[in-house]
């Protein structure tokens, strides 16, 4: 006989459909130190702005592809004639405020990392260099923003950054780690605290 294991509790937001759970499982709330990935979540996160995850989750395979695997070099060159052809692919969400300041946030990217050494040495010190770990519990809000992702936005800002007001910098300070908002009852919690 062998014994029936429980089923794993989860966040509730990530049970819509399976990529959100594997999202949920792998990636969501994991501290992030590469700048690569960094930038890939910038650049989805601003993409989000007025639309659902789950939206530009299905969409991300299609921005691998159109934002060069998201390579803030090559994306930071990417021309006015690329943009005309982005505005066509209908495997990203097709905005063209959204597609440029891309670009733009590419630019001011690495002119973080030319200041900071590295855009991760950058963000994490809005944090104090370790991950915020929040208690919530099953039934609470999530937060929308925080005094620390005030802060962000504020000086992504001063720096020329587009579309990433403080909302989007909290919902990017918990998929990259820099705050755990996973439910303390979710097996992910206890996983991803350092």
């Amino acid at each position: 006989m062998t014994p029936t294991s429980e089923p794993k509790i989860r966040c509730p937001w990530c049970l819509g459909f399976p990529q959100y759970v594997e999202y949920h499982d792998q990636e969501w709330g994991v501290p992030v130190y590469d700048d690569r990935v960094h930038f890939e979540f910038l650049v989805l996160e601003s993409a989000q702005a007025g639309l659902s995850w789950a939206t530009v989750l299905k969409k991300r395979d299609g921005y691998r592809k159109a934002f060069a695997d998201f390579d803030y070099r090559i994306v930071a060159e990417f021309p006015d004639s690329y943009v005309e052809e982005l505005l066509q692919d209908s495997s990203i969400i097709r905005n063209g405020a959204k597609i440029r300041s891309a670009i733009n946030n590419a630019r001011r990217f690495m002119e973080v990392q030319e200041e900071f050494g590295s855009f991760s040495d950058y963000i994490w010190r809005f944090v104090g260099g370790k991950p915020i770990q929040n208690a919530l519990r099953a039934g609470e809000a999530y937060p929308a923003t925080s005094p620390e992702s005030d802060a962000l936005a504020k000086d992504l800002k001063k720096r020329g950054f587009k579309f990433l007001g403080s909302t989007v910098m909290y919902a990017h300070m918990q998929a990259t780690g820099l705050v755990n908002d996973h439910l303390v009852e979710c097996f992910r919690h206890q996983e991803v605290k350092i």
